[in-house]
């Protein structure tokens, strides 16, 4: 095996991917830290990691941050779900009829440049300021990548498979069940966390407008309070919970399609 063949071929293990992950933030705090001292900004506009760790324990010890995170992720499970299911069924429906592409696939391609925030007064004056109207912006800022995505899943599918299916005298609802989705699948996973992302997005711009005791709320009342650390904190267990999700959630579900349809290297 030559030289550039046994690199490409080797992986780090678990602990050194640890040890380096460990490095790289361990440096990027003290970064951090050396930018706070050297006071290139007022420390009451760029806080220190003391300062952040402080604000943050303190909403860990009273209760404040997880009754904060349980709400905001409660809304997204439902909002994204939701997503899921309408984006799935528009986008399989655009992927397989032309007429539907040529109408409603049109219609997601420009809805899907449309930021998702502006459709937050929208939802107010549909729905009222409430729960409802956080979890339709939530919808509407991820159902269109996911239709995309799904769109995008069936147009890859070899034709060969689909004329098979009904040769053998498959059904419709049956061609969808056991051909188009299990082959859509490794096309979709990236639609679904592409989803995911815009959701995330959309939900915390809309909590940042919408009083309840939830993680947009925390940063807005930072934000009023003139309390840098307490946005900041706020920020990094945003940033956490991304990272977590990415890694358990979409990073298993890559890996398990990746080795099921054999495209693990």
């Amino acid at each position: 095996m030559s030289a550039l063949g046994a690199g490409a071929a080797w992986r780090p293990s678990l602990p050194w991917r640890a040890v380096r992950m460990a490095v790289f933030y361990l440096g990027l705090l003290a970064l951090w830290q050396l930018v706070y001292v050297a006071e290139v900004w007022p420390p009451y506009v760029f806080p220190g990691p003391q300062s952040v760790y402080s604000a943050l324990r303190a909403k860990i010890e009273d209760g404040t941050i997880f009754d904060a995170t349980k709400l905001t992720m409660r809304r997204m499970a439902i909002g994204y779900t939701l997503s899921i299911v309408i984006g799935l069924t528009v986008g399989i429906a655009m992927g397989t009829m032309k007429w539907v592409d040529e109408t409603l696939g049109t219609l997601v391609l420009g809805l899907q440049s449309l930021p998702s925030v502006t459709w937050f007064p929208l939802a107010v004056l549909w729905f009222g300021l409430n729960e409802q109207a956080i979890i339709f912006v939530v919808l509407m800022g991820s159902v269109n990548s996911v239709a995309i995505s799904a769109r995008l899943g069936v147009g890859s599918i070899p034709p060969l498979q689909t004329r098979a299916a009904r040769m053998f005298g498959g059904r419709r609802w049956q061609m969808y069940v056991y051909v188009v989705l299990p082959a859509m699948l490794p096309s979709m996973v990236q639609g679904f966390k592409l989803g995911w992302s815009f959701a995330w997005r959309s939900l915390l711009a809309a909590e940042l407008l919408f009083v309840s005791a939830s993680l947009g709320y925390l940063l807005n009342t930072g934000r009023d309070l003139n309390d840098v650390s307490l946005v900041v904190a706020v920020m990094v267990v945003i940033v956490v919970i991304g990272m977590v999700v990415d890694r358990l959630v979409f990073g298993r579900m890559e890996a398990w399609v990746n080795e099921r349809w054999g495209l693990a290297g």
